[in-house]
């Protein structure tokens, strides 16, 4: 089958965990924060159940889900996996969305998964792009069944983050003990606890076109945090902004490719930017963005936990005189953002092509 006509990149997060422990919860939890902070998004959802009750896709539905599509019977990550690039393309084609999550069975081991994606994503010229793994555990009855379960700890390990659900209801020694049982598994995941399975969708999606377009119309009080939400003390979040009145500014992109390729995934969780350089940028499989640009233009970025994407800003993102060279989100683990800050205000990460003596670094942190 051909790639659809036009160059929109949708990204794909992986949602996995063991049976019972809160993914559908955590899903529908996402579509209301999606509708305040992006009206018009469209979020698509293919779901992996064994058995042959789609529950879950009705529940989908019922929340205003762009899209889904359930596949049945057997899991994802080994019958299913060929089906998986038919149910993308039929939501592709059918609803446009702005991204696809595909949550797993209990019994799906990740990194099958992860490989399938990666191979649609070359097929389709980078159609589809790989944003994020993430594994959702149910603290109050992971201890018991990752015992029996080997599916539970490659769960556990083949990801990019851990969402801690159902941990409200533990004793702080119930819950201290679930923590030293998950650091068994000798793993830096970044760990989260979601409040009763809602857990903020900027530190669970990467930037995208949609959202990148509402960045550029924030004011910078409102960027990167105005959608916090109360219980995210645990991620702090650094606004970085980069500006120059030199006309033609553009970052360094040597400069940027250094934070991108040494930033530790256990202090720092996700980068996003939007940014103008004039060197066409390369993705952390080091392939080039698609339709390369000579000259100045605008590019969006997604880090995620030690891999990047690039992708090319909608035509509606135009280049005006007073934009910043460059606008970014970090967010970092509980006491790191004072460390980072003071790195960033350097230079040595962020800075203007042959450092325009007009350009103006401005780090703070806002969450």
């Amino acid at each position: 089958m051909d790639t659809p006509p036009d160059e929109r990149h949708i990204p794909i997060t992986i949602i996995t965990g063991f049976a019972g422990s809160g993914k559908t919860t955590l899903i529908l939890n996402l579509l209301p924060q999606l509708r305040v902070a992006n009206p018009g998004y469209k979020l698509a959802l293919i779901k992996n159940e064994i058995g042959d009750l789609n529950v879950d896709t009705q529940l989908a539905s019922s929340a205003e889900m762009t899209g889904s599509r359930e596949l049945l019977g057997d899991c994802i990550c080994c019958a299913n996996v060929g089906q998986i690039e038919d149910a993308m393309t039929q939501l592709d084609r059918e609803c446009q969305p702005d991204r696809i999550i595909i949550e797993t069975s209990g019994s799906a081991e990740p990194l099958k998964l992860v490989l399938e994606v990666n191979r649609i994503s070359k097929a389709r010229q980078g159609r589809y792009e790989l944003d994020g793994v993430v594994s959702v555990i149910d603290a109050e009855n992971w201890t018991g069944y990752s015992n029996q379960s080997y599916t539970a700890k490659l769960q556990a390990k083949q990801t990019d983050m851990i969402v801690i659900n159902k941990w409200e209801s533990l004793s702080e020694r119930a819950f201290d003990l679930f923590l030293d049982k998950v650091s068994e598994l000798d793993v830096d995941t970044p760990q989260i606890k979601s409040e009763k399975g809602w857990i903020s969708h900027e530190l669970l999606f990467g930037l995208d076109s949609k959202m990148a377009k509402v960045w550029t119309e924030e004011t910078d009080d409102d960027h990167a945090h105005d959608h916090a939400h109360k219980h995210m003390e645990e991620i702090e979040c650094l606004s970085v902004t980069l500006t120059s009145s030199s006309d033609g500014a553009s970052v360094d992109m040597d400069k940027l490719e250094g934070l991108l390729k040494t930033a530790p995934k256990d202090e720092i969780y996700r980068i996003k930017a939007i940014l103008i350089t004039a060197l066409p940028p390369k993705r952390s499989d080091g392939t080039q963005v698609n339709g390369v640009v000579r000259g100045r233009s605008r590019y969006i970025l997604n880090w995620s936990f030690g891999r990047w994407t690039w992708s090319q800003a909608a035509g509606g993102i135009e280049i005006t005189a007073h934009d910043p060279v460059l606008r970014m989100s970090m967010f970092t683990a509980q006491y790191e953002s004072t460390k980072w800050k003071k790195r960033i205000e350097t230079g040595q990460f962020v800075a203007t092509a042959n450092d325009e003596s007009t350009a103006r670094l401005d780090v703070k942190r806002v969450q």
